[in-house]
């Protein structure tokens, strides 16, 4: 996955993977979060959306199961 770098006061980058569902979203601390089950359209609308920030607080953060990545993490197998 290739983050792409976004303008927003608090996102840095945003990546996501479709097979997987995937999003990755670093952040201007340089914390990094993956989020799993996210549909392709939540993906679509926060890179669309004109603060994306807002977008994210209102339709990722405490909406998905995630987890925070540091450098020594992967992220974890999914299973069925």
């Amino acid at each position: 996955m290739n983050r792409v770098p976004v303008a927003s006061s608090s996102l840095a980058s945003v990546a996501y993977c479709s097979d997987l569902r995937i999003l990755e979203v670093e952040f201007r601390s340089h914390t990094l979060y993956t989020y799993f089950d996210v549909p392709a359209e939540i993906h679509r609308e926060l890179m669309a959306a004109h603060s994306k920030g807002a977008f994210f607080n209102a339709n990722v953060r405490n909406c998905f199961r995630y987890q925070e990545i540091t450098p020594s993490s992967s992220i974890p197998a999914t299973s069925s």
